[in-house]
């Protein structure tokens, strides 16, 4: 059977060409049940959901960050179940010509297009309608994001092959975008395996590297996981190389996911989004609970790139202290000495763990703040009451600025925060002079270096640093 194929123009609208999709793999078999909920699922939340999440698949390689601005411009996209005996069909209307060839869909695509589907469906049955799972404690948020993985099939019980978390901005140049793939390069020399955000720029050129030193190792099961969030994925399409893409329900269970899942860190250059995701890690590895857990944190750019992390390293020492700043090494323009540092760390990472007999899979053994996990909301007044102050514990600020950083993350590319900015006007931010200074000045950086968002010549913030 061929995986997709064209149907007559609606008749209502001449213009509308409907493509029926088959599934493949796990999302082949589902009860009865499953499917009348598929397709009970039309006209509700959940089905909007899906909708925006399954555009995003099909939408790949666009370098559009706005999520309203790609619903805006499909937005007579649509799609739909059908039930056949065997299970499920989808219906699509309007989708993006890109997800085609010779009107067939692209084989990758449709393997993410049904992981969508496979995430949305297994989030809303067996978490958000289930009373299995306890949504406001430490263990049982990451229970969840276990559960999620395993049904996702990304935890390989018996694999001993590294896997690093490469993190970065969408918005890079193209300089740095050809660093992100000479270390991506170096790391698949070493047959190690890639996570990322799964979008554009530092998300794909790692990727995009590690499947060319994969190749030359004559490695044919390099595994390049893309993992993501509904809020995100339609400003951060997946890139081409993702051959596992999973969709955890908020930022919060997508960051945690990151730490359990890799065995080390590599960060490259990029903006607001990458400054949240390095004070998230730094507000793990500083909890007093991690301070003897090997897990390897590196920095890396190219030598025209060395003034980004010089101001990051600036904040962090200025507001979180030498302390965090011992967490991290910085490495520039040296892609070997990046995958070689980071390929010992997760050496040392195995070692770790087999000595404590805990999982190679799953970080089991880190504790994180609650802080961390319970899913941030970046309304006005969430925002303006942020607690930004030196007195707090460092792990305990590293948490409160990077919620910072998520609502402006929200306010730049988010369809929650688009429209609450529009509506409301910018966030203003309240905290301590000592914090607030060197955070005025970070992002008035990122602001100048065009790190905020793709192909705008003029940045509008979302936010307002009240000194």
């Amino acid at each position: 059977m061929t995986n997709s194929e064209p149907l007559a123009p609606s008749s209502s609208t001449t213009n509308t060409l409907w493509i029926t999709v088959s599934p493949e793999s796990t999302m082949e078999i589902l009860s009865a049940t499953e499917v009348d909920q598929l397709v009970a699922l039309s006209g509700t939340e959940a089905h909007s959901l899906f909708r925006r999440c399954a555009l995003a698949v099909l939408n790949t390689g666009s370098t559009i960050d706005d999520t309203n601005q790609v619903l805006q411009l499909y937005s007579s996209f649509d799609i739909k179940f059908i039930r056949q005996s065997r299970g499920i069909k989808l219906l699509l209307s309007n989708a993006p010509t890109s997800a085609f060839v010779d009107g067939r869909m692209i084989r990758g695509i449709r393997t993410q297009l049904f992981s969508v589907l496979r995430d949305v469906l297994y989030v809303l049955n067996e978490i958000m309608q289930s009373s299995r799972f306890d949504l406001d404690s430490s263990e049982g948020i990451t229970n969840i994001v276990f559960h999620i993985l395993r049904n996702a099939n990304l935890l390989h019980s018996n694999s001993q092959t590294p896997i690093v978390v490469c993190w970065g901005g969408h918005s890079i140049s193209r300089k740095e975008y050809d660093f992100t793939k000479e270390v991506g390069y170096q790391l698949g020399l070493r047959e190690i395996n890639i996570i990322t955000g799964c979008g554009p720029g530092a998300m794909k050129g790692p990727m995009k590297g590690a499947a060319i030193g994969h190749a030359k190792q004559h490695n044919r099961n390099g595994r390049y996981i893309g993992i993501t969030e509904p809020g995100i994925i339609a400003a951060e399409s997946p890139n081409p190389i993702v051959n596992e893409l999973v969709i955890l329900p908020d930022i919060e269970k997508r960051l945690e996911a990151f730490v359990r899942t890799g065995h080390g860190i590599i960060v490259f250059p990029g903006g607001a989004g990458t400054a949240e995701e390095i004070l998230y890690i730094l507000g793990i590895l500083l909890h007093p609970a991690n301070k003897d857990i090997p897990f390897p944190l590196i920095f890396a750019c190219s030598k025209e790139s060395e003034s980004y992390f010089q101001q990051i390293d600036e904040f962090i020492g200025l507001t979180l202290g030498k302390e965090a700043q011992s967490k991290y090494e910085i490495i520039s323009n040296d892609p070997a000495r990046v995958a070689h540092t980071i390929k010992q760390g997760t050496d040392a990472v195995f070692k770790y763990r087999k000595q404590h007999k805990d999982a190679f899979y799953f970080n089991w053994m880190l504790q994180l703040n609650i802080e961390l996990q319970i899913p941030f909301e970046p309304t006005h007044q969430n925002m303006s009451k942020l607690n930004l102050s030196p007195q707090l514990p460092p792990h305990e600020l590293a948490a409160s600025l990077r919620q910072a950083f998520s609502g402006i993350v929200a306010g730049n590319v988010k369809e929650q925060g688009l429209r609450a900015i529009k509506e409301h006007g910018v966030y203003e931010i309240h905290g301590d002079p000592n914090i607030l200074k060197p955070l005025d000045k970070l992002l008035r950086t990122f602001v100048k270096e065009g790190r905020m968002k793709i192909g705008t010549s003029t940045y509008n913030p979302c936010y307002e640093i009240m000194h």
